[in-house]
């Protein structure tokens, strides 16, 4: 496992379009994509959330890193590919296919934290994997503009993202951007972090 820098990013483009608000500290779980950054017009990077929000960043110990290390650790690394357009309102994504791997990412941490519920239970089933391109066409705009963008991004698909990490992700609350805490390896079996290797203010 490897500790990120606090570089900012913008991840929480599926949650925000929906107009629920981020609270400070929370956390979430992202694969993130790069093969497909050059498609994304929504203003943060590519990514296909595993489970957003996941616990408070209050409520974080050595003890939570040490068993996400594990989580992550024993399950094998995964190849994603997006080929197919498709559309929640107001939004326009890639559908990853096959879906299981994220899928089963989730499940585990939600069976082993069934207190995180996926995007805070808005949505029964919640949100299938998806890796959101655009969010900011209204609804008088939102089939036209769209269309026109699957267009122009058509010849880019398929893509094939190989993924073998997950990042967990905190924000400071409405507005104030998403910055890196720590990257899961995925497939290594266990290999728990020192604290030292762990903690937030790390640079």
């Amino acid at each position: 496992m490897s500790t990120g820098t606090h570089e900012r990013t913008q991840e929480a483009g599926a949650a925000e379009s929906h107009g629920w608000p981020d609270l400070p500290g929370d956390t979430a779980l992202t694969i993130r994509i790069p093969e497909a950054n050059p498609l994304v017009r929504a203003g943060f990077p590519a990514h296909v959330t595993v489970l957003y929000p996941f616990l408070n960043e209050s409520l974080f110990t050595a003890s939570t890193h040490d068993e996400l290390t594990d989580l992550f650790a024993a399950q094998p690394a995964f190849t994603l590919t997006f080929s197919e357009f498709r559309r929640y309102p107001g939004v326009l994504y890639l559908a990853p296919t096959p879906e299981t791997p994220v899928r089963a990412l989730t499940e585990s941490l939600t069976d082993r934290w069934p207190q995180a519920v996926p995007y805070r239970g808005i949505f029964t089933p919640p949100l299938a994997p998806h890796l959101t391109l655009a969010n900011d066409e209204g609804p008088d705009t939102c089939e036209a503009a769209y269309d026109a963008l699957e267009s122009r991004l058509a010849p880019a698909l398929p893509l094939t993202s190989h993924v073998g990490s997950v990042h967990l992700i905190v924000t400071d609350g409405p507005g104030k951007g998403w910055r890196d805490l720590t990257t899961y390896r995925l497939g290594t079996g266990v290999s728990r972090p020192r604290e030292t290797d762990v903690g937030p203010n790390r640079p």
